[in-house]
């Protein structure tokens, strides 16, 4: 694992995607359903932002904001062949969210991903990381970010590749993806 300072220097981070379908264990198995981004989001993380559990901002289809709790990485009580980013918003919809544009802004880090000994274990963590969660994004700095300009914007969204090139494209169609990161409370932004 990398050192926790660097990743947490390359926060807040955003990012936005169609949600794709999952495992299917979050909402049978744990009772905590999580919202899925497709492998190019997840691909396009920058290398810095190591796996683990996060905190932070989401939204569904330019809606309200939410607070959420995040893992990214393998889930190794499942034994997952594919990185992840799944996202738990603390917040119930009522309906099926798949296909619909899902906004994330990570704001820090809880803990490292690790295994669990049962599924209890596991969802007692959950629960303890969204515990956590809910009284971190109570700062007034955290606050702030909930009302970022990045969920207001409906029309743009911008794509990075691997190689960190950005490329602007209208309308949330086809999956597209938006990565951006802010280093040291600065805007970082890469253009071709």
């Amino acid at each position: 694992m990398r050192n926790i300072n660097n990743t947490v220097s390359f926060l807040p981070h955003f990012a936005a995607g169609k949600i794709t379908q999952g495992f299917g264990r979050g909402s049978k198995e744990l009772g905590i359903p999580t919202a899925n981004f497709p492998v190019e989001v997840v691909q396009n993380l920058p290398k810095e932002i190591d796996i683990g559990i996060y905190y932070g901002y989401a939204s569904i289809d330019n809606g309200d904001v939410h607070k959420m709790v995040m893992s990214i990485g393998w889930n190794p009580y499942y034994h997952n062949k594919h990185k992840s980013m799944e996202t738990h918003i603390l917040h119930k919809y009522g309906r099926d969210l798949y296909g619909s544009l899902l906004k994330v802004c990570i704001i820090g880090y809880l803990r490292p991903e690790k295994n669990f000994d049962s599924l209890e274990a596991l969802i007692a963590a959950i629960r303890k990381d969204i515990e956590d969660a809910e009284q971190l994004l109570e700062s007034p700095e955290n606050l702030k970010l909930k009302n970022h300009e990045f969920f207001q914007n409906s029309d743009n969204v911008i794509s990075n590749d691997q190689n960190g090139h950005k490329t602007e494209m209208n309308g949330h169609k086809n999956g597209l993806c938006e990565s951006e990161t802010h280093h040291n409370g600065t805007h970082v932004k890469e253009n071709n």
